[in-house]
């Protein structure tokens, strides 16, 4: 199950170990996406219109989750390809230390400056309950996000791809099932969604620590190395993992808040506005998985690879991704412009046709400028798995600033058509800035190992 990926094709095996991912992608995304179908399709526009307008907050606390799990498990997947299994060990137990931490802060936080967050967002009034109580219950149950996310990158930083997808599927099916009973049978609206987000992540982090004591005994912590919290060396391991876990989380969450900025832009526009952002956001999330599911993967082959101070196999595989990802770009495109209507129409029965007109425009614009985002995905998964983090952190302030300049600025000038360029424009200027990192550093790195 474990995956060496510093020998053997480059190709073959991002590809091999992409496919589970975007197996796996597509069912993380039915969390969101069947949350949205269900209160769409039960509740109405408005509760719709709720979940929609929490979504960048959501985004912003799993970016947060998501960059600092994936940092730290960059350190795991180092160590790993380094042959160093006994360090292996022990940053697993100070990724989780560090994660149960953080998480807790997280929570207190985000639950104390909650009602202050969705007023800077201008959730309209007549969706604000609904919206409150979505959002707190999701950060009520940060820990079994936290823990789920960690305990997968960890495995798939061992080269496992297929063992998070198979608790994906099940967490995925869990999640409709609940969902459909906390709204229907015990009619808790849109609060019911969240609940059954929660449980069934909660029974992913089960599965996940059950199969590692089944599956993974190179990952079965000692006593020792729990107790690794008392020493110096813990310091010293903290900091690496922080090193790298802090900027990724950094990266994330300012793409987060540049969500954040357009969405409260977005919500000036009314509830129906607001709906079709958020059903055309979800259709493009699920045509730009290819493109991420590559990223991933090249961010797992790299950081072995560059543990095993093999600069010259990293190369081929960015190299290899890159020209894969420009096609996808290119495939998804179209699909997305000419079958993107009826994939929203069947994410809100009660949609009118000005909301799937609204977000037929937003795709119409947004699909253009794939290849930028597809490249984004790439140079990005790439310098990170290199412990990198100043250019990935450079390119999401970029992201920020253009993203709300243009949200801002544009929408002033061209209403909420203007909201639809910010993306595309901020993908651009991070693309630029990511290329340049990585060629900078590779070359640096390939000259060091003569």
């Amino acid at each position: 199950m474990i995956k060496d990926l510093t020998e053997g094709n480059p190709l073959k095996l991002i590809v091999l170990f992409c496919i589970p991912l975007l197996i796996g992608n597509i069912f993380q995304q039915l969390y969101n996406i069947a949350d949205l179908v269900i209160v769409g399709r039960t509740l109405g526009v408005e509760a719709f219109a709720a979940v929609g307008a929490t979504a960048p907050l959501f985004f912003l606390i799993m970016f947060v989750i998501v960059g600092l799990t994936n940092g730290f498990a960059v350190v795991t997947g180092q160590r790993y390809g380094a042959k160093d299994y006994e360090g292996v060990r022990k940053s697993t137990a100070v990724s989780l230390i560090l994660s149960g931490i953080i998480t807790l802060i997280c929570t207190i936080l985000f639950s104390l400056f909650m009602h202050p967050i969705l007023k800077w967002m201008n959730i309209p009034q007549n969706i604000y309950q609904d919206a409150y109580y979505y959002i707190e219950i999701i950060v009520i149950g940060l820990i079994t996000t936290t823990l789920y996310n960690l305990l997968s990158s960890i495995i798939r930083a061992l080269g496992d791809s297929k063992t998070p997808l198979y608790f994906l599927i099940v967490a995925s099916i869990l999640n409709i099932i609940l969902a459909l009973i906390a709204i229907k049978i015990f009619n808790l609206g849109v609060g019911g969604s969240a609940i059954a987000v929660i449980l069934s992540q909660g029974f992913s982090v089960i599965l996940c620590i059950y199969f590692i004591k089944l599956k993974f005994p190179i990952l079965h912590l000692k006593k020792s190395d729990w107790n690794i919290i008392k020493t110096k060396e813990f310091i010293k391991d903290a900091k690496e993992h922080l090193r790298i876990g802090i900027p990724m989380g950094i990266q994330f969450s300012i793409i987060g808040i540049g969500i954040i900025i357009i969405q409260s832009v977005c919500n000036t526009f009314g509830s129906n506005v607001i709906a079709a952002i958020t059903a055309a956001l979800r259709v493009e999330q699920i045509a730009t998985l290819p493109m991420t599911s590559f990223g991933v993967a090249l961010a797992a082959y790299v950081a072995q690879n560059y543990g095993a101070k093999k600069f010259k196999r990293i190369r081929q595989g960015v190299l290899n991704t890159s020209i894969i990802n420009i096609i996808l770009s290119i495939i998804m495109a179209f699909l997305m412009r000419y079958s993107g209507c009826d994939i929203i129409e069947a994410f809100i029965g009660s949609a009118t046709k000005e909301i799937i007109d609204i977000a037929h425009q937003y795709l119409l614009i947004s699909t253009v400028f794939y290849f930028f985002l597809g490249q984004i995905f790439i140079f990005r998964n790439a310098l990170q798995g290199m412990g990198e983090t100043m250019y990935p952190l450079f390119s999401c302030i970029a992201e920020l600033v253009m993203r709300s300049f243009a949200a801002v600025y544009l929408a002033i000038h061209f209403g909420y058509i203007g909201i639809f360029y910010s993306g595309p424009i901020a993908w651009v200027s991070a693309a630029l800035i990511l290329s340049l990192g990585y060629f900078l550093n590779l070359k640096k790195f390939i000259l060091k190992a003569k």
